[in-house]
């Protein structure tokens, strides 16, 4: 399996190979979602707290006798049942983490790379580097590649000066193909691989 090479100006400069246990993936709609579902679900933050009875200040003694008051029993002012009190079943600030077999992580990035590979969004240049860390030669880059709405820039290594210009774009982000994953793969619209990160990205898969 081939697909262009071009360079930073968008001219087609040879051909890349592209190995087929990777972009030769059949996705799986069911397979995305599950592991977009767990991906998601261990990015979020669980801030939401609030206090049961034993957590809430006062509350220590009885507030009237067992028997005999007309009144029903209570043991503490604390009770769920009182103004003041504790929450019954109330969000605990608890950390869940679902995991999935790398293996399975793996297998997912190639399905949406494959996916992404179906409808024309990767685009592989032979190199990028600027001289300088402009934003203005990051964008010139990406309208030279037809690159528009959300793209990510895929590099082996990091480069101080391509980042730096590249975080005035709101809908660019600059990842390591170390970092890649198919949730950002499946939700940006480009996604712009060089060729050293093609052959460390595919590495994985050795």
């Amino acid at each position: 399996m081939e697909a262009e090479l071009l360079n930073a100006k968008g001219e087609a400069v040879g051909k890349v190979e592209l190995k087929e246990s990777v972009f030769g993936k059949k996705p799986s709609g069911q397979f995305l979602h599950e592991y977009v579902t767990i991906y998601l679900a261990n990015q979020r933050q669980y801030d939401a707290k609030v206090k049961t009875r034993t957590e809430v200040s006062g509350g220590g003694h009885k507030p009237w006798k067992q028997k005999h008051t007309g009144r029903a029993r209570a043991g503490s002012i604390r009770s769920p049942l009182w103004r003041k009190g504790g929450v019954i079943h109330g969000p605990k600030n608890v950390e869940r983490e679902f995991s999935m077999p790398r293996r399975k992580a793996r297998l997912a990035l190639a399905q949406a790379l494959a996916a992404k590979n179906a409808e024309r969004a990767l685009v592989f240049v032979d190199q990028l580097k600027i001289a300088e860390a402009k934003t203005k030669q990051v964008a010139h880059i990406l309208r030279a590649l037809g690159c528009e709405g959300r793209t990510i820039l895929v590099l082996d290594q990091p480069d101080a000066a391509l980042t730096l210009a590249a975080r005035n774009i709101p809908q660019l982000e600059v990842l390591l193909a170390g970092d890649l994953n198919a949730y950002v793969v499946l939700r940006s619209k480009k996604i712009i691989l060089t060729r050293p990160a093609l052959e460390k990205l595919g590495a994985r898969w050795n």
